[in-house]
C-alpha cells in the first residue's frame, strides 16, 4: 500500500512496492505549485495512480505528475514507464547511457538525457543528478535538499543497505560503482542523509559508512 514517507514544509514524498521484485516506486508532491515527480514507473500502473490520487490531498494546489525519472535501464523499473508517460503526458528523464536501451524496450524517448550534476525536477521540487556508473553504464541517483531537512537520495539500484549495487562480478563494474558512491555520495553527503533505494527500505549514510572498507574487500 501506498505511504508517505516524508512531509516537509516544501514538499511530500509517498512510496509504494510493486512486482514480485519489491520495487519502489517514488512520487514527489510540490506543496506549492503540486508539481510531482515519479521516480521509477516500475510496473503496477494501478498502484501508482492510486498512489496520485492520495497524494492529491498533499497540496492545496491542483496535483498533476509533471516529470517522470527513470534511474537505470533494467526491464523491473520500466514496465509501467508506457502506460504513465501515456496518461500523464509528463516530460521523461533518464541517464544518458542508458536512455536508448530505455526507449527501445518501452517505446518511451527521453525529453531530457542526464548527466551529472544536471538539477532537474518540477516547480518547488528540484532534484541533483548524481551519476552512479557500474550497475549500468547510465544509472543515476536523484538527491533532494531542503533547508532544515536531512538530505534524501534517490539510489535506484546502485546503493542499498548493506552494500552497493549489482555487478555481476566483474571487478571492473565493481570498482566504478564503488568509487562514483564513495566520491559523489559518501564525501559530499552528511551522515543523517537518508537512502530511498530502488528496492527494499531505507537506510541513511551514517549507518552505512563504517562498512565502507567491508565492501571493497569483499568485492560487492
Amino acid at each position: 500500500m501506498p505511504s508517505i514517507i516524508a512531509n516537509t514544509p516544501r514538499v511530500t514524498i509517498r512510496s509504494t512496492s510493486v512486482s514480485s521484485f519489491d520495487n519502489n516506486v517514488y512520487l514527489i508532491t510540490a506543496k506549492s505549485s503540486g508539481c510531482q515527480i515519479i521516480v521509477d514507473a516500475a510496473d503496477d500502473p494501478a498502484a501508482i495512480r492510486m498512489m496520485i490520487a492520495e497524494a492529491a490531498l498533499d497540496t492545496e494546489s491542483r496535483s498533476r505528475v509533471r516529470l517522470i525519472i527513470t534511474t537505470h535501464r533494467h526491464r523491473d523499473h520500466l514496465c509501467a514507464l508506457s502506460e504513465l508517460a501515456s496518461s500523464t503526458g509528463a516530460q521523461i528523464a533518464c541517464g544518458e547511457a542508458d536512455a536508448d536501451s530505455i526507449a527501445e524496450q518501452t517505446g518511451v524517448r527521453a525529453d531530457r538525457r542526464l548527466k551529472h550534476g544536471d538539477v532537474v525536477g518540477v516547480v518547488g521540487a528540484w532534484l541533483t543528478v548524481i551519476a552512479l556508473r557500474g550497475h549500468t553504464p547510465g544509472s543515476v541517483a536523484l538527491a533532494y535538499t531542503e533547508p532544515g531537512q536531512p538530505a534524501r537520495i534517490f539510489t535506484g539500484d546502485s546503493l542499498f543497505p548493506g552494500g552497493v549495487g549489482n555487478t555481476d562480478h566483474d571487478p571492473v563494474r565493481f570498482e566504478q560503482l564503488f568509487s562514483d558512491v564513495t566520491k559523489r555520495i559518501f564525501d559530499m553527503y552528511t551522515d543523517d542523509t537518508i537512502i530511498l533505494p530502488g528496492h527494499g527500505g531505507s537506510t541513511t549514510l551514517g549507518a552505512e559508512r563504517p562498512h565502507l572498507p567491508e565492501w571493497r574487500q569483499r568485492g560487492w
